[in-house]
């Protein structure tokens, strides 16, 4: 890697991003009341996960939906969700993103669909993808799928996502674990130092 290509978060055996999708919400849609019912302790566990990959010096990826504002950007659809008394409000202050964190606007339910996301996964140097957010049997599900077929190795932690319903997210997470062969070990005993150097020890 030359110098003037270098990324803080790349090294020999960096081959790992945890990626947040639709975290940042203001959850000011129909059913949105259903789906923050389950996303608040959610964000709990993703806000804790977070904080352990960026102590393994894992980037974290804020995967966002635009809700079709095609003339904004991902700082401004934070700032809404913080600056306004939306249902999502309290999501977002505890999963705020911060000034070395990445973002990508997706324009629909997959983060790979019409992204750069490819490319900056290549520059990172990732192999491996933890993936949390809402909804798990929406985007998350459809994000995991497309990784899948782009051959990534999947960790989704069962208690980091959340649907609209539990049954439904139960069923979603027994897809991914079983048909894309993901972990879903819940965060909390999801060893992320294991997971960091995988491809290492291969």
């Amino acid at each position: 890697m030359t110098e003037t290509n270098k990324n803080p978060h790349v090294t020999e055996y960096q081959h790992v991003a945890l990626l947040l999708v639709d975290v940042i919400n203001d959850f000011e849609f129909e059913d949105g009341e259903k789906l923050h019912r389950y996303a608040r302790p959610a964000a709990e566990k993703i806000a804790a996960l977070k904080k352990r990959a960026k102590e393994l010096n894992i980037p974290v990826l804020y995967i966002n939906d635009n809700y079709g504002k095609w003339q904004s950007d991902f700082k401004t659809l934070v700032r809404h969700c913080l600056d306004n008394d939306v249902r999502g409000k309290e999501i977002t202050q505890i999963l705020e993103p911060e000034d070395d964190d990445y973002f990508v606007l997706k324009p629909q339910f997959s983060a790979f669909f019409n992204t750069p996301l490819d490319l900056l996964l290549e520059y990172l140097n990732v192999k491996s993808l933890v993936i949390a957010g809402f909804a798990g049997n929406m985007c998350v599900h459809f994000t995991a799928n497309d990784a899948y077929m782009r051959g990534y190795r999947l960790y989704i932690p069962s208690d980091c996502s959340a649907s609209n319903h539990e049954e439904d997210n139960r069923e979603a997470l027994n897809l991914m674990e079983h048909v894309l062969d993901a972990d879903i070990t819940p965060s909390e005993n999801l060893d992320l130092e294991k997971v960091k150097y995988y491809w290492r020890e291969q």
